[in-house]
């Protein structure tokens, strides 16, 4: 009954290619596909449903096969299921063991698509799947970081730039900057989903087929947008969509990089801005007296890192030319380990963050009252003293030492010191992530589970 062949491909030629090509060119697939399992199970059951409408499965027949797929996705949640040894893919090892169990009506399953759309259906899946993920793993740093903004709201903080002390700043208005930082970030996360959530089952090997299928009834049955219509393009998409999401994690990566490296810098003596619980910290192996931000530092490399993946993804398309190469496979090995780290790397500072201190005092440090100089410029200006006049009064004052800063600060305008504005970034923050629309795919999904 197993004739899915000796070799356990879905592709069968007299001549079977020799032991080490299969290494070569599928082993690694092998591990990746298992994170593709349930999304390839998913779209093998709206697949399965849209077949029995067409007529090409009898009703009985698509019971059978819903009714297997359905249990091997509980097993596959359970942990309970393996791609054996010799089975090149993951859509071979599900179509292996329909074919065990149900005999010719398991091997119909295959019917009307290829494993070009395959792939690309189950990655699209597991994308859309993992930016739901980063988004709400986003949120929560998001508002841990209006926490405490919040929180320090009107604590005084040095703000500085060509890394010299320059203007009074606020902690609250720190935290609230990487704040927005992130609402920006999943904007482009959003562009990025939009790509991704098309659905490009139907496509086949990337010219259709004449088989009667109905590709709307699988866009809507997978609670996609809409789907990729041209059957040449789906396929051609293949890489640019994972390359677009590349984009996407960079601009969260180089938030959280940033971050990070403000962290390292002001937990330092020489700053002395904010502290961490020392079972936060490293010690040395030599200076007893260390504490070392390792946590931080390990997130700016592996957000560096993530950084490079667009120019990686890129250039492994580079001048292909239309159709499907199975160079787009070793994308996979690149794409979905940056995922993990993105997703670790947005919880580690989170865990950071959460137990953050802030140093309260350090407006009376005397190397920061010189930063009032432009508040004392603009109490001039508001007594009609001209801006270039006001400026050249202060100066001389510092120059001859006579110069004594104001009281406080008076900023009102929003995004200011005291006002950061934070209530307009959680109306737009919330905007935002309403519109990827996840719970409609929750339902769709939950119908076909």
């Amino acid at each position: 009954m197993e004739k899915v062949g000796q070799n356990k491909t879905l592709w069968q030629h007299a001549a079977p290619p020799e032991a080490w090509i299969d290494e070569f060119t599928a082993s690694a697939d092998r591990r990746f596909d298992m994170k593709l399992a349930p999304y390839d199970i998913l779209g093998s059951l709206a697949h399965c449903r849209m077949l029995e409408k067409t007529r090409l499965l009898k009703p009985d027949e698509s019971r059978q096969i819903s009714a297997m797929l359905k249990e091997t996705y509980r097993n596959v949640r359970a942990g309970n299921f393996v791609i054996e040894e010799g089975v090149e893919d993951i859509h071979s090892q599900i179509e292996l063991l329909l074919s065990r169990k149900l005999g010719d009506a398991g091997r119909k399953i295959h019917t009307g698509r290829s494993r070009n759309d395959q792939v690309l259906l189950d990655l699209r899946l597991f994308l859309r799947d993992y930016i739901r993920m980063t988004v709400e793993e986003t949120n929560l740093l998001f508002s841990l970081l209006m926490d405490l903004s919040g929180q320090y709201r009107d604590i005084f903080m040095p703000g500085y730039t060509h890394m010299q002390a320059a203007m009074p700043s606020s902690f609250g208005l720190w935290f609230s900057a990487y704040a927005e930082s992130l609402v920006d970030d999943l904007v482009q996360i959003q562009g990025a989903y939009r790509l991704i959530n098309k659905n490009p089952l139907g496509s086949a090997a990337g010219y259709g087929t004449s088989l009667p299928i109905d590709r709307e009834m699988t866009t809507d049955l997978l609670g996609f947008d809409d789907l990729n219509y041209n059957a040449v393009y789906a396929q051609m998409g293949r890489g640019r969509t994972e390359r677009t999401l590349a984009q996407a994690m960079c601009s969260i990566a180089e938030t959280l990089g940033r971050l990070a490296t403000d962290c390292v810098l002001f937990v330092s003596e020489n700053f002395a801005f904010i502290s961490f619980p020392e079972e936060l910290t490293t010690g040395s192996s030599i200076m007893p007296h260390k504490r070392n931000p390792d946590v931080l530092e390990i997130i700016r490399a592996r957000c560096n890192r993530i950084k490079s993946l667009p120019n990686e993804i890129m250039l492994i398309g580079t001048n292909l030319p239309h159709g499907y190469h199975r160079d787009f496979q070793i994308i996979k090995e690149s794409l979905i380990p940056r995922l993990s780290d993105l997703l670790n790397c947005i919880k580690r500072m989170h865990s950071m963050l959460s137990r953050i201190r802030v140093n309260e005092t350090l407006r009376n440090d005397p190397k920061y009252q010189i930063l009032g100089s432009v508040e004392a410029v603009n109490e001039l200006v508001l007594k009609d003293v001209p801006f270039r006049d006001a400026y050249m009064q202060v100066s001389e004052q510092i120059r001859d030492g006579k110069f004594r800063p104001p009281n406080r600060v008076k900023y009102t305008h929003t995004g200011s010191i005291g006002n950061p504005g934070n209530e307009h970034l959680i109306r737009i923050k919330k905007k935002v992530i309403k519109s990827f629309g996840f719970e409609r795919i929750d339902k769709m999904l939950d119908l076909l589970k």
